[in-house]
């Protein structure tokens, strides 16, 4: 900006030019802009103690600068989105057997399960191998946890078998359901992956952990009593309905239970007996815990081999599963017999358009959750954005060798992680094993019963189910929203599982909406409390007093060593009803906010706020209508024939602190709203106004905003102004090391000679502290300090008892002058 001849700034070209345009369009720029003696006619701040900070305004050029990445920061994105680039150079041979381990442990329990899980998608069961074959590989790219296991899952593949078999129950001729399931996993994938480059991982966080758990709990009942029939061999009915009308019909039919119940239910009996054994010995023999847990993992792979060998054996002798003496898992293809680019075209994308939120909320929220809860077990922290890039990715290439919908599995996470994984790279060892099982393995896998697949699926779902002791333990922490969960489970079971995604998350944004547009804020009193240690009182200075007989302190000044909280009068915050909260003072009230001051809350608090200010304050002027006709409808007066009382003894309204603790953002609607209230109350305070105090903001644009709206300052600075002095609050710059702080204790001993000569120390309170007009002697003993905030902006406070200090200061001044009834009164000579 240049300067002319007398070293002022010269405007720039655009500012002309701005200024030019706002005077053409009427826009008034120094609306409400604070007046040149805002800080008052004499501050509190001495120039030769402080330093002068004027707060600057944020601008509009800084938010979208903050906004724009930068090139380091573009930079950083791209590299972010290989996180395996951090580590890969650093493996070594120790991470290389922890991951072999676990790699090859998680494995033996992928073959089965995937291929369990693909008969829930109505896929053959080679579908499965693909899909967990893809997830293993692929993941270890983009991972940020390097426990996650991707793969085929009991829920989304039973999502996608409800969806196959809703789109084809339309159809005539039907779709084959491979073809549906890889152009789902392809779409959800794309939308999944946009969500993670875009990096609004955030989204996730917005669906509550009772949401999760009602989605699970109601989708492992829907799953396991679906696989029932399957287990004890009962046919006859779509064991995809609704689980009651399952449950009904599975004992309907219960005489129709074949051979396949005796495979089905010693296999589960044996799941559970070997992993209850091992949970016993792992207690009795600590030292051979490992031990334990690995014979515990591999339990599944051990039954379905058992399993299948009694299969073979009874079955040896055919050759096509339809003859088996009970039903059994058929032909798998070796290899990848269904590789190729997926089928995709309006026709199959509109015929499952209506079902794709489901899918992409389940795809979303299992995996995060997971993730998320295991990084905080292994003390790391996983990246939600990079995790759905995972999954995207994940999921679209999938496809192209025969995958269907793929997202993170709970089970074999949880056994990856106590297998002693070091690094992602677990995922390729996995991925190694599957694919010998693919090619060497496809001869055994005909035999195996479907009775014992089921029997896996069963036993696997059952984890997922919520306890009931974390049940109780949701309702300690918010009854309301255990509600939430049992309705999300009861509509999971008599419906769907899709129909119980979407009630329990609208369930949980509706009372999440109605939390915030129903906050009620709290008016705070003033405590004085004190540090206690055992039974001695701990003085500001780190001295010791004694408690007395448990009620009074003994040789404490309360106003010296105590400090001042703030507490809400109602005590609703759960403080002792006991301990007296002191108004603040007579006619000032301090307002705190509780979640947020923003479009939806903002009426609700402000209506409670002048509800309670009307009902303890009077007006200022009581009797200022002289005909009964000139009073407003909605403050009538007294009865006819009986007269105004003018004896009202509650105080008038001086002044409103508001504590923004924990406000972050305002908007124009909440901040409209405080200015029509403000507008309100001095109205109502007539002819005086009503000076706003406001504590604790945390937010540079919180300030822009209110300062726009004439807050900060006094809004009509009156003659009592021209004496004012407002209360900044200041800290030593430089601390202890700093050359001020030097120079203080080389004078601190003959300061101190001098200061014993006194005749007195007179004792000064903190607002006669503020108003003191520093001395030179003072001046030059004093530390350099600075103001916190700026002087531009006198009623901006850093707390709230500097808030206060600077009301009351404001209110006995403006008193004092009103007392003394000219102008220019009370101003220092």
């Amino acid at each position: 900006m240049a300067r002319n001849t007398s070293g002022e700034a010269n405007p720039a070209l655009s500012t002309k030019i701005g200024h030019g345009l706002a005077k053409v369009l009427r826009i008034k720029l120094n609306r409400n802009e604070a007046p040149e003696n805002a800080s008052g006619g004499d501050s509190v701040i001495s120039i030769t103690t402080a330093s002068t900070f004027v707060e600057e305004e944020p601008t509009s050029e800084e938010w979208i600068r903050d906004l724009l990445p930068d090139s380091a920061e573009i930079k950083q994105y791209f590299v972010s989105l290989f996180p395996f680039l951090k580590w890969i150079t650093r493996y070594n041979s120790t991470w290389f057997l922890g991951d072999t381990v676990a790699g090859l442990t998680v494995g033996a329990v992928v073959v089965p399960q995937s291929m369990a899980y693909a008969g829930l998608a109505g896929l053959p069961p080679e579908f499965g191998l693909y899909s967990s074959f893809m997830g293993v590989l692929l993941y270890w790219f983009f991972a940020t946890s390097k426990d996650i296991t991707i793969g085929p899952v009991a829920v989304m593949s039973t999502l996608v078998g409800n969806i196959i078999s809703k789109v084809n129950a339309k159809r005539k001729p039907i779709i084959p359901p491979p073809v549906i399931a890889s152009a789902l996993a392809v779409i959800c994938g794309s939308i999944v992956l946009f969500i993670g480059l875009v990096r609004c991982g955030w989204i996730v966080d917005f669906i509550p952990l009772t949401a999760i758990s009602a989605f699970m709990t109601g989708s492992a009942i829907n799953i396991a009593v679906g696989q029932v029939p399957t287990l004890m061999g009962i046919t006859g009915f779509n064991t995809r309905d609704s689980t009651y009308k399952v449950v009904i019909n599975t004992l309907k039919h219960l005489g129709r239970t074949k051979l396949d119940a005796a495979m089905g239910l010693t296999a589960l009996a044996m799941l559970y007996l070997i992993r209850s054994f091992c949970k016993f010995m792992s207690k009795r023999q600590p030292n051979r815990r490992k031990m334990w847990f690995f014979i515990s993992t591999l339990r599944t792979a051990f039954v379905i081999l058992l399993y299948t060998m009694i299969s073979w054996l009874v079955n040896r002798h055919v050759k096509t599963a339809a003859k088996a003496k009970f039903k059994i898992l058929g032909k798998v293809p070796r290899g990848f017999k269904h590789a190729g680019a997926p089928v995709m075209n309006q026709e199959i994308i509109k015929s499952f358009a209506s079902e794709l939120p489901a899918a992409v909320i389940v795809l979303l929220i299992e995996h995060i959750a997971i993730s998320k809860s295991f990084g905080r077990i292994n003390n790391y922290t996983i990246n939600p954005s990079q995790e759905l890039v995972a999954i995207g990715f994940t999921n679209v290439l999938g496809p192209f060798l025969g995958a269907y919908p793929a997202t993170g599995s709970f089970s074999r996470t949880a056994i990856k992680s106590k297998a002693g994984v070091r690094t992602p790279f677990a995922g390729v060892i996995t991925a190694i094993l599957v694919l010998l099982a693919i090619y060497a393995l496809s001869s055994v896998f005909f035999y195996i019963p479907s009775a014992g697949l089921s029997a896996v699926i069963i036993h696997a779902v059952g984890d997922l189910i919520t306890p009931p002791d974390a049940v109780y333990r949701f309702w300690r922490v918010s009854p309301l929203e255990v509600i939430i969960f049992f309705a999300g489970v009861i509509v999971t079971v008599f419906t769907s599982i899709e129909n119980g995604i979407y009630v329990t998350i609208s369930l949980s944004a509706a009372i999440l909406l109605f939390r915030v547009a129903k906050a009620r804020g709290r008016f705070l009193g003033k405590v004085v409390v004190h540090s206690v240690i055992g039974d001695h009182h701990l003085s500001d200075g780190g001295k010791y007093g004694t408690l007395g007989n448990g009620e009074v302190l003994e040789k404490v000044d309360s106003a010296a060593e105590g400090r001042n909280t703030f507490l809400p009068i109602d005590h609703q915050d759960g403080s002792n009803p006991e301990v007296e909260v002191q108004s603040p003072y007579p006619g000032i009230f301090i307002y705190r906010f509780s979640e947020g001051f923003n479009y939806p809350n903002a009426n609700h608090y402000l209506d409670y706020l002048t509800d309670y200010i009307f009902k303890h304050t009077r007006r200022t002027t009581l009797d200022t209508y002289e005909k009964l006709g000139d009073r407003p409808w909605n403050d009538p007066g007294p009865r006819r024939g009986k007269a105004l009382n003018l004896d009202d003894s509650r105080p008038c309204l001086r002044a409103v602190i508001l504590d923004f603790s924990s406000v972050n953002n305002v908007d124009i609607t909440s901040v409209q709203n405080l200015i029509d209230v403000r507008n309100q109350l001095n109205r109502y305070t007539a002819p005086d106004t009503v000076e706003w105090h406001i504590a604790c903001i945390n937010n540079r644009w919180t300030k822009r905003a209110l300062a726009s709206a004439g807050f900060g300052y006094p809004n009509s600075p009156t003659a009592v102004h021209k004496s004012w002095k407002p209360i900044f609050s200041v800290a030593g710059i430089g601390g202890r090391s700093s050359a001020a702080s030097d120079a203080e204790r080389r004078n601190e001993k003959m300061l101190h000679r001098q200061q014993s000569r006194d005749a007195e120390d007179p004792k000064i309170d903190a607002i006669a502290v503020s108003m003191a007009k520093p001395t030179e002697q003072t001046a030059s003993r004093s530390p350099k300090v600075a103001v916190v905030h700026g002087l531009n902006r006198p009623f901006f406070h850093t707390d709230l008892t500097t808030a206060l200090q600077s009301a009351v200061l404001s209110v006995e001044r403006k008193q004092e002058f009103e007392k003394q009834g000219g102008e220019g009164i009370g101003e220092e000579p």
